[in-house]
């Protein structure tokens, strides 16, 4: 492999570039003078600029996929979900500002790790490569270790960073694992060599135990069913911004990768690899909207909620091979896959906006995570209460949300792939849900109690991390009204096809394949 190269060919990593350029500025002046405002400041300034760079590529019309040392490739499907990111990681930083503003250590570090931790998730989404897929899921993973135990007095959020730093080491070793055994078999660390080799490849013990391993390693990140156990925990014990970014940043990435890697390396259309991605699916249907009935525990509920949402993607994932990819010309465009990773960030970011925005790093039991905090909000914060409505809503699908348009996608995708049961079960898991959204919804606008011990600090709405919680459920309004622009902005982003998969599909779909 060559790596001599100029400067030019590293271009379309820029935006990589500027996110990793802002962290080691934000290191130097932390280590000149401390100052919170100013790394905060940096860390929004670097972020914006990476935005700016992707709008302005995209303006000029720069579609081309460009492939970078044969370990990454920035096409418009990259583009998309690292223009996510950034969008997230700026909602992220946005709510630290105001949730650790008042906090008497260190603050400084948390905004570097961040942005760490942002440069690799963008390179994951760009991974073409087993060499790249891991550096870059470890550059993503290593500081959010940190950043989940940052508050480390409060006990859960020390409890929280262990747990993961022990189940996500295990995870990576898991996936060097898998990866060496696909390795033995195909004698390339390429995804798209040979796809013919991987499609057939599942009469090879040795690769049906490295891909199951590598699939573990993404259930387990993605949160889905059965290895999902960490996630309420975890998200429960974190502080606020932090669940924030691990339920948007973390997953986005996650997600982006592993559906660069089934679609190039052509797994997609192995029935036994459908499968497995079909069980998982259904699997976290079933656990995270079941699991979290039960819940009182607000930051629970939304790590369940988690979980059933990426069920639901994994199905028009599956339902999308059948109705997109197989009529492909050199590029697939995964739209109900797109707007739903929209649509989930959006309101994601509100949901924990709204906790992060009542929570307080120095409370030791559960910040704002109980239902029974919110007893009677309408009756303090109205405006508040409207903004986790509109969320509570959007997360239900419920008509008029931008969330409504990502489910209604996804139904549309499986009936258009004639994946009956798997509507049946995002029908079926939207149902479920309604009663506990509907439930957060309630308690809401029952009886305050005489002196509530968690509230928003008065003004909240003029403050940055506010007006970024009122822009967001905005947005989520907009979108379910108009949602024309989102949806051609992800059809914009095709998933770029090599030549080798495009021959190996036209004969698949020649010999009667379907």
């Amino acid at each position: 492999m060559n790596f001599t190269m100029s400067f030019s060919e590293l271009m379309p990593l820029a935006p990589v570039m500027i996110v990793a350029l802002t962290a080691i500025v934000a290191m130097l002046v932390t280590a000149v003078k401390r100052n919170h405002n100013l790394v905060a400041t940096t860390t929004v300034i670097g972020l914006n600029l990476a935005a700016l760079y992707m709008i302005f590529v995209l303006l000029a019309g720069k579609f081309a996929p460009a492939n970078v040392m044969n370990l990454f490739i920035v096409d418009p499907f990259t583009m998309l979900y690292q223009f996510v990111i950034l969008i997230a990681a700026l909602a992220c930083s946005t709510l630290s500002h105001a949730y650790i503003e008042t906090y008497k250590d260190n603050r400084e570090e948390l905004y570097i790790l961040m942005l760490c931790s942002v440069a690799g998730a963008m390179l994951m989404v760009a991974s073409t490569h087993y060499a790249s897929f891991f550096i870059s899921l470890e550059l993503m993973s290593i500081p959010v270790y940190g950043l989940l135990a940052y508050t480390h007095q409060r006990s859960q959020s020390l409890e929280a960073g262990v747990k993961y730093l022990v189940l996500s080491a295990t995870a990576s070793a898991m996936l060097l694992m898998g990866m060496a055994y696909i390795y033995a078999y195909t004698g390339t660390l390429n995804f798209t060599a040979e796809p013919g080799k991987m499609f057939s490849a599942f009469s090879q013990p040795a690769v049906v135990i490295g891909l199951a391993l590598i699939v573990f390693t993404v259930a387990f990140k993605l949160s889905l069913a059965p290895f999902h156990k960490w996630t309420p925990d975890v998200y429960a014990g974190a502080p606020s911004p932090v669940a924030t970014f691990l339920a948007t940043v973390a997953k986005v990435a996650m997600l982006g990768l592993f559906v660069r890697y089934v679609l190039s390396s052509g797994l997609i259309l192995a029935d036994s690899f459908v499968t497995i991605i079909t069980i998982l699916a259904v699997l976290s249907i079933l656990a995270g909207n079941l699991l979290a009935v039960k819940q009182v525990n607000l930051k629970r509920i939304l790590a369940y909620s988690s979980i059933a949402h990426f069920g639901y993607v994994l199905v028009a994932i599956v339902s999308a091979r059948n109705s997109d990819f197989l009529q492909i010309q050199g590029f697939a465009t995964f739209e109900s896959v797109n707007v739903y990773i929209i649509t989930y960030v959006l309101t994601t970011i509100g949901a924990f906006g709204v906790v992060t925005l009542m929570s307080s790093p120095y409370n030791n039991t559960d910040e704002a995570g109980s239902l029974a905090e919110y007893r009677g909000l309408f009756w303090r914060r109205p405006v508040l209460t409207a903004v986790l409505t509109v969320m509570m809503l959007s997360l239900a699908g419920i008509p008029l949300t931008a969330g409504f348009i990502g489910k209604f996608l996804v139904i549309k995708t499986a009936v258009a792939g004639e994946s009956w049961f798997l509507a049946a079960m995002v029908i079926l898991g939207s149902g479920i849900g309604l009663y506990y959204y509907l439930r957060v919804m309630v308690v809401m606008y029952m009886t305050p109690p005489e002196t509530p011990r968690l509230d928003a600090v008065n003004h909240w709405g003029q403050k940055v991390g506010g007006i970024m919680v009122l822009a967001v459920a905005a947005l989520v309004l907009i979108l379910g009204v108009y949602p024309d622009p989102m949806i051609a902005f992800s059809k914009l982003a095709f998933f770029a096809i090599s030549p080798e998969l495009q021959q190996f599909i036209f004969t698949l779909v020649q010999s009667g394949y379907n």
